[in-house]
């Protein structure tokens, strides 16, 4: 696909997801998908290889929940080749975003297209989550394709701030793991999101309550 037909593409998702943004915005994550691809033929970054796919796999499916981010500062837990921060953090530039991955080859990646999209609001962390001590917590924590429920609860708890929310990007329903995950004086709310070109389920978990309780490294 030429780059004609990926701006087409990216610009027609957008309008499906009644998005607002600008043309500045939509050329740097054109950008974004660009340099991914490159990198991706070394390093093997994410398993898309088709810059026509990454459209609504990558760019789209992070847009999606735009609307469902609370709060200034936003966690992007897990965040691989910069999914879904760097889309988020490009189309947001008023909300402070930090991209965590213990994987050093991905993290490498994420700084330089940082640098590359002259992303003031993103900082870059190498660091396995439960190690993580930020000194200022989370508005929101965001999670894709990271673990199950129970697991990222756990791992991520200690990381919001009292009033903050967990949402958790699923691609099919939730319901086995949120019976298994300790949701006491939490509020759960599963959404089914509408991704622009994409087949498949797609949900956004959001859970509040209990934020900033203490994890215990073992």
């Amino acid at each position: 696909m030429r780059e004609a037909e990926l701006s087409q593409a990216l610009a027609g998702g957008i309008a499906e997801l009644n998005l607002q943004i600008t043309a500045k915005q939509q050329d740097a994550l054109l950008t974004y998908i660009a340099l991914l691809n490159r990198w991706n033929k070394r390093f093997n970054l994410t398993a898309v290889r088709d810059p026509a796919e990454m459209i609504p796999r990558h760019l789209l499916d992070s847009l999606s929940v735009s609307a469902y981010m609370q709060g200034k500062r936003v966690l992007d837990v897990g965040t691989g080749a910069g999914l879904p921060g760097i889309p988020l953090a490009t189309v947001h530039p008023d909300i402070q975003f930090t991209l965590l991955d213990s994987n050093g080859k991905k993290t490498r990646f994420v700084r330089q297209a940082v640098i590359e999209l002259g992303l003031k609001n993103v900082q870059v962390e190498q660091m396995r989550v439960e190690a993580y001590r930020p000194p200022q917590k989370f508005d929101t924590v965001i999670t894709r394709a990271f673990a199950a429920l129970s697991e990222i609860l756990d791992l991520t708890s200690h990381l919001l701030s009292p009033t903050g929310q967990l949402l958790a990007m699923k691609g099919r329903q939730t319901q086995d793991e949120l019976e298994v995950a300790d949701l006491a004086g939490r509020s759960i709310e599963v959404i089914q999101l509408q991704v622009p070109q994409l087949e498949g389920e797609r949900y956004a978990v959001l859970i509040k309550g209990e934020g900033g309780r203490p994890k215990t490294l073992g």
